[in-house]
């Protein structure tokens, strides 16, 4: 490999890695701060792109001189659709098996599967396409032989301000501050006047939101379809693991990671052989280290 190919691998491995960690950077956020391991996550993260998808519709039909707006307009609308769909969820279904984490676990799943099959029923089994915004057509060239597409660099983007914002958002506001309290110790909490209920709620539908953000950023770079998020399911969760459960810092580093080497075994190999390569590195990896890269460090009572 030249070092201009390495370095287009490299890159194209750090957009990837991008929306794995918006992806699980929800995850981080449910089941780090609620224990509750959501396989629907997915498709909260289709149900972003979706909306990505029928906003560009939405401007085409009844906007087409603003259809370039269309995508601005979609990424705060793909947060919100899947936050409300992450709360109603908490509310009608999590909410109800809290403290049994397998009855959750198939609840979940059974409720990814509905899901899947709502989206078949609405869009088709074929997949569909959200056009590139004009302004992020064309990429920026380093030297004659490598080219980084505007798009990925605004995914990068994207996923840097997610970051930030959930930082802010969870160690500068008072309802971040109540949802650390809630994560460290739920009764001590609730006896000092915060509403568990209402912050599990909020919890929920805040990780699910940002897995709209992550499919609003893909739904630029790869077509969507009723599974699109069953590919990144379990990445996530290797994510979450690997970093830590509850550790934004060690979420940033385990997506760079899985997304690099993932990246880097593919190029030589296949996607397939890729990801085997990474869960087998992940596995042994726990093996050694079962906390993570950065494991929570808590006091234990003789």
């Amino acid at each position: 490999m030249d070092a201009a190919a390495a370095f287009s691998q490299i890159f194209t491995g750090l957009s990837t890695a991008s929306i794995l960690l918006m992806m699980a950077l929800g995850l981080a956020v449910i089941f780090g701060l609620m224990g509750v391991i959501n396989m629907a996550h997915g498709e909260l993260m289709t149900m972003g792109a979706y909306t990505a998808y029928l906003c560009q519709q939405a401007f085409a039909h009844l906007a087409p001189d603003l259809s370039g707006w269309s995508y601005a307009v979609a990424i705060p609308m793909s947060f919100l659709v899947s936050a409300l769909l992450g709360w109603v969820i908490e509310v009608l279904l999590v909410r109800h098996l809290y403290g049994r984490p397998l009855e959750t676990l198939l609840a979940t799943w059974g409720l990814s599967l509905i899901l899947q099959q709502s989206f078949r029923t609405i869009f088709g089994s074929n997949n569909v396409f959200v056009g590139t915004p004009a302004v992020l057509t064309g990429g920026l060239a380093l030297g004659s032989s490598v080219q980084l597409p505007y798009v990925r660099l605004f995914i990068l983007g994207l996923a840097a301000l997610s970051l930030f914002g959930i930082f802010m958002f969870l160690y500068r506001t008072r309802t971040g501050l109540m949802m650390r309290a809630v994560m460290q110790n739920r009764p001590i909490a609730a006896s000092c006047g915060i509403s568990t209920r209402r912050i599990d709620a909020l919890t929920f539908a805040f990780g699910s939101g940002l897995a709209g953000l992550a499919g609003c950023a893909l739904a630029l770079i790869g077509s969507i379809g009723p599974t699109t998020g069953q590919n990144y399911i379990v990445d996530s969760f290797m994510v979450v693991v690997l970093g830590g459960v509850g550790q934004l810092l060690g979420t940033v580093v385990g997506a760079l990671t899985i997304g690099e080497v993932h990246a880097l075994v593919e190029y030589f190999t296949s996607s397939t052989a890729a990801r085997v390569v990474v869960f087998t590195m992940i596995i042994l990896f726990l093996q050694a280290r079962p906390g993570g890269l950065f494991p929570s460090v808590t006091r234990v009572l003789d």
